[in-house]
């Protein structure tokens, strides 16, 4: 079983608090499929605006979360960590669909796969459980570039 712990996971994503989404990997498979999972606090800055009055976990979140975890599995499957020139893209989310709410206390399974890899474009289907009941899936398209390229506008 390949797994990752915290310290593990932030040399792979840039990400810091409050953004890391990602708090363990529990099995991977290079180009294939990655299995995650975010804890689900009520010390989550975001529940202090959203909503105070019924805590629940702002959809674009759990976007981004599968897709910290989907960047975690093309790194692992290029074999490199990245580096201060490296920034990963949204280049689109297609078909995303929110079936349940989060809410504190709740564990984030995440379930993705890359369904496909041509010209530096990595596509994905990505969906997050809670408890067994899907919370959200959609299907995602990312890619790296440099940070020179990516100031540039490219």
């Amino acid at each position: 079983m390949n797994s990752l712990d915290i310290n593990q996971i932030k040399q792979y994503l840039p990400h810091r608090y409050p953004l890391l989404l990602v708090d363990r990997v529990l099995d991977w498979e290079s180009g294939k499929t990655i299995t995650a999972i975010k804890n689900v606090t009520v010390n989550e800055e975001f529940f202090n605006g959203h909503f105070p009055h019924k805590p629940v976990m702002p959809g674009v979140l759990m976007i981004e979360a599968l897709a910290q975890t989907a960047a975690l599995l093309s790194f692992l499957t290029e074999g490199r960590k990245p580096d201060e020139n490296t920034v990963v893209y949204f280049v689109g989310i297609d078909n995303a669909r929110f079936k349940r709410p989060v809410e504190p206390g709740d564990q984030l399974k995440m379930d993705v796969q890359i369904t496909r890899r041509a010209r530096g474009i990595w596509k994905y289907t990505a969906v997050a459980t809670v408890d067994g009941q899907v919370a959200v899936e959609a299907d995602l398209m990312c890619t790296m570039r440099s940070a020179a390229d990516a100031s540039q506008g490219a």
